[in-house]
């Protein structure tokens, strides 16, 4: 798995899935569960939808 997600990239993704797991709490939704992919991607700075379509935020090479 090379890194594919940035610095920058990586902040949002962790903001946007904790509003997303924040929201579901708040309006008592399964749907807030979807959260948790922003989270992981994070996380593991790997986006599987990155590798196919060959994009990168990362700016060093890293492996």
């Amino acid at each position: 798995m090379k890194t594919n997600v940035g610095g920058i990239d990586r902040a949002l993704r962790i903001v946007l899935g904790l509003a997303i797991i924040g929201a579901g709490i708040y309006l008592k939704s399964f749907w807030g569960l979807i959260g948790l992919v922003p989270l992981l991607t994070a996380t593991l700075r790997f986006c599987p939808l990155y590798a196919p379509l060959g994009l990168s935020t990362c700016t060093l090479d890293r492996k």
